[in-house]
């Protein structure tokens, strides 16, 4: 027997933004039966073109202030240095009642630049899937990018609680696990989980590019896994990554100073031949990793 179908939560959901995590999010909607009419707005008239040609909405305008007129549900999928400008657009055009999400990185920054535009009798709660891969575009996104992922929603004070339920059950019908927590917070933690790992991987890579030319070309022909793994990481959309690292820059400072130390404590245990530091730090290490799969975050 056939279980019924949810009944929708979101009569007209908008999706402002169609790169991996937009355009993802779409198809996941549409999956899952979330809106009954999606709207998509992109500035670039490629990416429109690109996604009238996926089909991933019933409609796709070039305006953020049209998408959002009679929608339910807005989630801004932008690099965050365009929110302000994004939230000035849309707010106006917010129906009483209607809810106005993200899916950025650095939540502090959200709720600085999308609360100003809230127009009264609107909600704000910001939220992040922790999804993703090196890909952008449309054409990269695809609806089971939020399975069995976590979305951390940091609704800011005073947030109406069946707002809050609203965005969780979407994210939940979408394949998520939803946890709910302050955006300080959440910037601490993912500075050290997401935004420094991405700094190093841009590090290491560059520093590639800086070698000999003999030596670099060398490097690329014998990658060994752990590198290709910095350069998948390192091909991430350069404009987002700029965005959190100067929005987010005190938590990631912190977590840097954090790593040097703990550099420094492994450059002097090799220069000293001290193979029991060694040893300890890249067992603790082997754990962290277990731990990572068995959560199956991995």
């Amino acid at each position: 027997m056939k279980r019924a179908a949810k009944t929708p939560l979101f009569r007209r959901a908008a999706i402002i933004g169609l790169g991996l995590i937009g355009s993802s999010l779409a198809r996941a909607l549409r999956r899952a039966r979330v809106a009954r009419t999606i709207v998509a707005c992109d500035t670039s008239a490629a990416v429109r073109a690109k996604a009238k040609q996926l089909r991933l909405a019933d409609s796709i305008v070039a305006d953020p202030g049209t998408a959002a007129t009679g929608a339910d549900l807005v989630a801004i999928c932008t690099p965050i240095s365009s929110y302000a400008a994004l939230a000035a657009a849309v707010g106006p055009k917010l129906a009483k009642g209607a809810i106005l999400t993200d899916v950025g990185s650095v939540k502090r920054a959200a709720i600085r630049d999308l609360a100003p535009h809230l127009r009264k009798g609107a909600h704000l709660v910001p939220g992040h899937p922790i999804a993703g891969t090196e890909n952008s575009g449309p054409e990269a996104g695809f609806a089971a990018l939020f399975d069995q992922r976590w979305c951390i929603l940091t609704p800011p004070a005073g947030a109406k609680p069946a707002a809050v339920g609203r965005v969780a059950e979407m994210w939940g019908r979408l394949g998520m696990k939803v946890a709910t927590m302050d955006a300080e917070h959440h910037d601490r933690v993912l500075a050290i989980t997401s935004h420094v790992p991405h700094l190093i991987a841009y590090t290491i890579v560059n520093t590639v590019a800086d070698l000999e030319s003999h030596l670099k070309g060398e490097v690329v022909k014998y990658a060994a896994s752990g590198f290709r793994d910095f350069t998948r990481v390192a091909a991430s959309d350069p404009v987002m990554w700029r965005d959190i690292f100067l929005e987010n820059r005190d938590a990631v400072l912190e977590m840097l100073g954090r790593l040097y130390e703990d550099i420094a404590l492994l450059q002097k245990a090799i220069r000293l031949g001290d193979g029991e530091t060694l040893h300890r730090v890249f067992s603790r290490s082997r754990q962290i990793r277990r731990g990572v799969v068995q959560a199956k975050q991995d």
